[in-house]
């Protein structure tokens, strides 16, 4: 196409130039116009530049022979790592001996919580001084020095016991609703709170004991001799690193005549434990009185064992008579203790 423009152009001028008729401004012009659009028609005919493009050959069976040749062998070229989170499960075994850890940051080390304290029993010293014990002498059971009277027969018979519930094997109560003072049925008791008039330390006052009506099966099988004296059931009553003074008694109808009161106890006094109980040995430490008509005053004890205590009285008068027993443990060791059981109260019928 641009040859074919070229040759038009050029046999215009000719043309012009040999015709005779046009002016010579004319023939100029046109020769301008035929030369001017001649160049824009080749400029304009020019093919649209392309930029450089690489230069692609078309793969052939030797170049893709090569290709996977390279595929199949091991690649030198120093490829990035990929990060990959470490695994804590296998870092222990021998596939990684080689490879160098990942760093990871190091935890901050966990705080040891304290140890909860729990509260210390802080145990008050007995007032008592605890001292190695020495043999002791076995102190005969104290009998009741009393004048008997001229009526009773040398060999007295007597009669049924009188004293209801005398074994404490009737069930209990709890006085006043406190737990720690379950009493017999039938039974009434009474405590001291006063100074024991034994010493002058802030411990040498009397303070409410406890007590216990407890059945065999609350006792080790070893204890039922020592504490069960009749039927199944004993009475405890005791305080420990305390002084205690007490009364257990009950009204019983009485006729006139002559009556023996028997009381059985069994004096747990200890001032400490060691592979065995340490017995008091102070005999004002554990007190027994009767509670009857011409009863005498405090008496000794055997701790330790059973004692049994016999007070005979008269009546002469009809009605209720108090009838029981007042017990005291004067020191505050470590355990004032009394079981009592199998109590009676006969009258004499000869």
């Amino acid at each position: 196409m641009t040859i074919t423009i070229a040759s038009f152009t050029i046999l215009l001028i000719m043309y012009i130039k040999t015709t005779t008729k046009t002016s010579a401004f004319l023939k100029s012009v046109i020769i301008s116009l035929s030369f001017g659009f001649t160049i824009l028609f080749l400029g304009g005919c020019q093919p649209e530049m392309v930029m450089p493009t690489a230069a692609v050959a078309a793969p052939t069976i030797e170049s893709l022979a090569a290709d996977d040749a390279l595929l199949n062998e091991p690649s030198h070229l120093a490829v990035p790592p990929t990060w990959t989170p470490p695994s804590h499960a296998n870092e222990d075994e021998a596939g990684l001996a080689g490879n160098t850890p990942v760093p990871t940051s190091t935890p901050r080390p966990t705080r040891t919580p304290f140890a909860t304290l729990l509260p210390t029993l802080t145990l008050t010293s007995s007032p008592t001084p605890i001292v190695t014990p020495v043999p002791v002498t076995e102190t005969p059971v104290p009998t009741p020095v009393e004048t008997a009277p001229s009526s009773i027969p040398p060999n007295p018979i007597l009669g049924n016991n009188l004293l209801p519930n005398s074994s404490f094997e009737e069930g209990h109560y709890n006085l006043r609703g406190i737990p720690e003072l379950q009493l017999p049925v039938g039974w009434k008791f009474e405590w001291d709170e006063n100074r024991t008039g034994f010493g002058d330390e802030v411990w040498d006052v009397y303070v409410r004991p406890e007590t216990r009506v407890l059945p065999k099966e609350f006792l080790p099988a070893s204890e039922h001799s020592l504490f069960i004296f009749e039927g199944t059931h004993t009475i405890k009553a005791f305080k420990q690193n305390g002084a205690i003074s007490f009364k257990l008694f009950r009204d019983v109808y009485l006729e006139p005549g002559t009556y023996v009161l028997e009381i059985n106890v069994f004096p747990d006094m200890y001032m400490d434990y060691q592979e065995g109980k340490i017995w008091a040995d102070d005999p004002l430490t554990g007190q027994i009185r009767f509670i009857a008509p011409q009863a005498t005053g405090w008496m000794g004890t055997s701790y330790g064992r059973k004692n049994t205590l016999i007070h005979t009285f008269t009546v002469d008068t009809a009605g209720e008579v108090p009838i029981g027993a007042a017990m005291r443990g004067n020191h505050a060791i470590m355990n004032d203790g009394w079981f009592f059981d199998d109590w009676s109260l006969r009258r004499i019928e000869n």
